[in-house]
């Protein structure tokens, strides 16, 4: 008799730098990719995943989250761990595995996302592929004061993508901070989902206040514009890290 089918949550990381991002791609190498193949030899059988979210090419991940489905898991969820670290790349990591029940979805479930974007203002080998090099003379109390006009609107199409395919583009925007960190500055969100080079976007453009390209006042008319044209030049990918996907408790076995 066949056994039923069973959801598990598996949280992992990554560094982006070499993968043509989150999504399957026909052209280049994807986490999805190296994820679902490395699950589908320990496990026996072809595996699906599908992630709490897109993750462009270059960009992070402290915390992914993704669901699979499988009928007969074969391993205790510490041992997947373990046997799937040794198959996956050096720069991919699985931190946990956790059954859920069966309509808990890793995209459609979360209640929010966290991303960070990390800069620092003096030349560093060692940071080169995770942290962006900014001049130092950006004014960082403007772009907070323009960070917080964020949680007055619900419409980002000034920065989003174009031409993607969501039904919408309004998201809640929960924080959105610039914080000191060591000789690193971060700039903190967190949402209820996030549009396609929303982050990178918004950062972009918040550079423009720092610099004193644009006024804080300027930059709510371009979020009001709805047009990604009159929005800044998106900020490059490899400052950028989803750091965490939050959950409701009654999802988890």
């Amino acid at each position: 008799m066949e056994g039923a089918m069973q959801r598990y949550f598996i949280f992992l990381s990554y560094k982006g730098g070499a993968f043509h991002g989150w999504q399957r791609q026909p052209n280049g190498v994807s986490v999805q990719q190296v994820l679902e193949e490395a699950l589908s030899v320990v496990l026996r059988q072809d595996i699906a995943v599908v992630g709490a979210g897109r993750t462009d090419a270059g960009v992070h991940a402290k915390c992914m989250v993704a669901h699979f489905d499988v009928e007969n898991l074969r391993w205790q969820e510490d041992q997947l761990v373990k046997k799937l670290n040794s198959l996956l790349p050096h720069d991919v990591a699985v931190r946990q595995i956790r059954p859920v029940k069966p309509d808990a979805h890793a995209r459609f479930s979360a209640l929010a996302r966290r991303y960070e974007y990390w800069t620092v203002e003096h030349k560093d080998p060692f940071m080169k592929e995770f942290a962006v090099r900014v001049p130092a003379v950006l004014d960082y109390d403007k772009m907070n004061q323009a960070a917080a006009c964020l949680f007055s609107y619900i419409d980002f199409t000034s920065f989003s993508k174009l031409h993607t395919d969501v039904k919408t583009n309004n998201c809640q925007i929960y924080a959105a901070e610039w914080q000191q960190r060591g000789e690193y500055r971060c700039f903190v969100i967190e949402a209820d989902r996030f549009l396609r080079n929303m982050v990178r976007a918004i950062v972009g453009t918040l550079w423009m206040v720092g610099k004193g390209s644009i006024s804080v006042e300027q930059f709510c008319q371009i979020i009001e514009q709805k047009d990604r044209c009159a929005a800044g030049t998106s900020a490059p990918a490899e400052g950028l890290y989803l750091v965490d996907v939050r959950y409701p408790d009654d999802i988890w076995m």
